[in-house]
């Protein structure tokens, strides 16, 4: 495995995650492909940060989430519930609603994911209130960048807003959900958006498979 001043490492201070990852995907991935996901996870999400405090752990949190996707689509995990993906323009407020919720909601039922194709540095500030009001949790969220693996991985991609940008990988069930764009508005109007995202989730909940 790469030394800590390996050039592949952009921060020194990833190199502590890189072996844990290592070591959690012994058997499963070589070092070398961890170590690569870890960087280009931790490069993506430097590009649009405009505070760095954090990026090395969300940095290891995306990796993780790659390479367990990864695993799914190389069928190394031996199937699972039905991965759902949520994907916004900027995966801080729509995408991150609807996650929270069908998470909330379904419990173990699915794996669910959310990523934007153009991230933001945070997620809307209201949104976390009007979950918590909702009884989700979003306290681990972070906007991610969506990456081929999450996509290849997801058995149904729901798009809000992104239009075009979404790739289309065949043999995903592909649904859009047209509504608005909570990005700057109070939160009363979070709430509509949330209550007509939960909506959605309601009836998406009754076409899965218990």
């Amino acid at each position: 495995m790469p030394t800590p001043s390996s050039p592949l490492l952009p921060d020194e201070r990833l190199a502590a995650g890189a072996a844990r990852l290592a070591t959690r995907y012994t058997g499963r991935f070589a070092p070398e492909t961890v170590l690569g996901l870890l960087a280009d996870s931790y490069g993506r999400l430097a590009e649009p940060a405009r505070v760095r405090t954090h990026l090395v752990v969300l940095a290891e949190r995306l990796a993780a989430e790659r390479l367990d996707a990864l695993a799914h689509t190389r069928g190394l995990t031996g199937g699972g519930p039905t991965r759902v993906l949520f994907v916004c323009s900027h995966n801080a407020g729509r995408s991150q609603l609807a996650a929270a919720l069908l998470a909330h909601r379904a419990g173990e039922r699915v794996t669910v994911s959310s990523a934007g194709t153009h991230p933001a540095d945070e997620v809307e500030p209201h949104i976390a209130q009007a979950l918590t009001e909702a009884g989700a949790d979003l306290s681990d969220a972070y906007p991610k960048p969506l990456t081929e693996e999450v996509v290849e991985a997801a058995d149904i991609v729901i798009t809000m807003g992104c239009g075009d940008a979404c790739p289309v990988v065949p043999g995903r069930r592909y649904l859009d959900w047209p509504v608005a764009d909570p990005d700057g508005a109070p939160i009363a109007v979070v709430r509509d958006i949330r209550d007509a995202i939960d909506a959605h989730v309601g009836e998406l909940l009754t076409q899965l498979a218990p």
